[in-house]
């Protein structure tokens, strides 16, 4: 156990506040700073695929989760020009639930728990650089203050002031695709679906939210025009609709509702070579952004939070216990986020034959052996971090 051990953690979002959790219910005293005014969410979607939903079970979460969250069903791959269905992934087995879920849903019931469980959260807390030092890690607050503690976790995101520490020469490049996000109202609940229109250069997913009266949207573009990193900028709706205009009509139709729409361009981020050091430890988008191709952000992140706890809670030996946290997680999320990479290049195939024979071969599998498709991703959703 970890009682009475101090822990603060830079971030509140679902990385953080997953940590913050997990070791709170471990004894730890754990403080989360957030830079913001308030532990609040951009309105989004995300999907909480199994891996995820064992975690969030373990945290004491799946029944406030799956109230307001449908479960999924299948996932659904469609050609872009007429909607006609390319492959079925069924999501149907009862003991692998998987979730559609409104991120602003998720960081609210980390956040309860979190500071039920004694978890305390400081808002407008910017630490501007972190360094290790011989009895804890330094952080610097951007008024100027500095102070030490004896175990910080670097949950900060993209921007991370800790990896820029720990991996001072990790650098992004573009990878010349740029995403769309949207939320838009449906008039009648939508099938607890994901649906991928897969065309030349381009692909849209879509999926419902909450009662299935809200429908999140995805749209990913190749293209050569650099845009900027992040989930806060606004874009012309017209631009989103310009790009999808040969699109089928269910396509078209559901732009055509859009009316506030967000734009970041897509950056390839190295998997962090150094995770830790003696008195600090990086986690979720921190150690490892992902291409959102897999739908893994979120769940790598909540992997990532009860991993960490769970190696903190069996050696009291920090070092040692943050090199075995290290050594159980970098290897599964390189491979996660190389999968997410390549199924960019298989949603964006072009007319030719190899385009032709991908999309028969899909239609077989799922004809004749639907099941043989999401076994691909055992690996992925079957894997059950709580269970060791």
């Amino acid at each position: 156990m970890l009682i009475g051990r101090e822990v603060t953690i830079l971030g509140g979002g679902i990385g953080g506040l997953a940590a913050a959790l997990a070791l709170a219910l471990r004894g730890a005293r754990v403080r989360v700073l957030e830079q913001a005014p308030a532990i609040s969410e951009v309105g989004a979607g995300i999907q909480i695929s199994p891996n995820g939903m064992v975690v969030l079970r373990a945290l004491g979460l799946e029944p406030v989760i799956a109230a307001s969250a449908p479960r999924a069903t299948a996932v659904r791959l469609r050609d872009f020009r007429h909607g006609a269905q390319v492959a079925h992934l069924p999501l149907t087995r009862a003991d692998r639930p998987y979730h559609f879920v409104h991120r602003a849903d998720l960081i609210g019931a980390l956040g309860q728990a979190a500071e039920a469980a004694g978890v305390t959260i400081t808002l407008n807390s910017q630490v501007t650089a972190t360094a290790s030092g011989p009895d804890g890690a330094r952080l610097t607050h951007a008024d100027g203050r500095t102070e030490s503690t004896p175990l910080l976790i670097g949950a900060d995101g993209l921007r991370s002031v800790l990896r820029a520490a720990l991996n001072p020469r990790s650098r992004p490049f573009f990878t010349g695709q740029v995403a769309w996000r949207c939320l838009i109202p449906s008039a009648t609940p939508a099938p607890p679906e994901v649906q991928v229109f897969m065309g030349p250069g381009r692909h849209l997913v879509c999926y419902p939210l909450r009662d299935g009266h809200l429908i999140n949207i995805v749209a990913v573009e190749e293209r050569d025009a650099w845009a900027a990193e992040g989930w806060h900028h606004r874009d012309d709706p017209a631009h989103l609709r310009r790009a999808f205009t040969d699109f089928c009509p269910a396509v078209r139709d559901l732009l055509e509702r859009a009316d506030d729409v967000f734009l970041w361009g897509l950056c390839r981020h190295p998997v962090a070579d150094l995770w830790h050091d003696d008195h600090s430890a990086l986690l979720g988008d921190a150690a490892h952004p992902t291409l959102p191709f897999l739908a893994q952000g979120a769940n790598m992140a909540l992997e990532d939070a009860w991993v960490l706890a769970d190696c903190l809670a069996n050696d009291p030996d920090q070092p040692a216990a943050l090199a075995r946290y290290q050594s159980l997680r970098r290897l599964r999320c390189m491979r996660i986020v190389d999968a997410a990479s390549d199924n960019a290049a298989n949603y964006h195939l072009h007319p030719g034959p190899y385009r032709l024979a991908a999309h028969t071969a899909l239609r077989a599998a799922s004809r004749f052996a639907p099941h043989v498709l999401t076994n691909r991703f055992d690996w992925l959703y079957g894997h059950d971090v709580t269970a060791g």
